[in-house]
């Protein structure tokens, strides 16, 4: 009766443990989510790898698509899964974790837009904080890591699934028309005669900065080669 007794008493003793032991794996967790949020990290969703091409190529022209590098946002961050035949690159930027930005740059965008883009990724993926990754980005800059176009050129954005970041700061995106991006480093909306109206004809985002953009919007994106070029991209992964 006595070893029974010790028996139960044995029992009930490691399931207390185990339970003990739960708890404390449910609340390391939950501090661990607790820092992630208050750090400002987040992550960017993952999508299906041919879906996530097709929407870096529907920001091209036909015949650009049918030749560019392509990149897809992994885990860790982007990987290339197609080189470049024209010096153009496809791949969809997320300014914020919530956005969704198909574009198809050049190859001065490529020399100069495309290392920060992979960069803000990677950093992302390591759970860095928004702020964490602007100080990054703004001592790269200062330091010559980064660098702004040093010709005109050609970011073309003519997907109809964009979602833009209006105000990083906010956290705020929203959808957007085709439209075109030309790279025009320390540009201001002034220099233009523009108020930043973004339903205007033409505006500039990030105006004043190494990286500033003047946008011109136009109309839909149709065009019927478009879907031949993204089978095309399938099919070499």
């Amino acid at each position: 009766m006595k070893n029974k007794t010790r028996e139960q008493a044995k029992r009930a003793r490691h399931r207390l443990m185990s339970l003990l032991a739960t708890g404390a794996q449910i609340a390391l967790a939950a501090s661990v989510t607790a820092q992630s949020v208050s750090s400002g990290a987040q992550q960017t969703p993952l999508t299906d790898r041919q879906k996530e091409i097709a929407l870096a190529l529907s920001a091209c022209p036909a015949p650009v698509a049918s030749q560019a590098a392509v990149y897809v946002l992994e885990k860790s961050g982007y990987v290339k899964v197609r080189e470049s035949q024209n010096g153009f690159t496809a791949i969809v930027q997320h300014a914020l974790p919530t956005s969704q930005e198909p574009q198809c740059m050049d190859a001065e965008g490529t020399r100069t837009h495309l290392p920060r883009i992979l960069k803000v990724a990677q950093l992302r993926a390591e759970g860095k904080s928004r702020e964490e990754i602007k100080r990054y980005v703004a001592d790269a800059f200062a330091k010559g890591v980064f660098q702004p176009p040093s010709r005109p050129g050609i970011d073309y954005m003519l997907s109809t699934e964009n979602i833009v970041a209006v105000d990083e700061e906010k956290g705020i995106s929203k959808p957007f028309p085709p439209h075109l991006m030309f790279y025009v480093p320390y540009l201001t909306n002034a220099d233009l005669g523009s108020d930043g109206n973004p339903h205007g004809a033409a505006f500039v985002v990030s105006e004043g900065g190494p990286h500033a953009l003047m946008i011109v919007p136009v109309g839909a994106h149709a065009d019927p080669g478009h879907a031949s070029a993204e089978k095309s991209a399938g099919r070499a992964q």
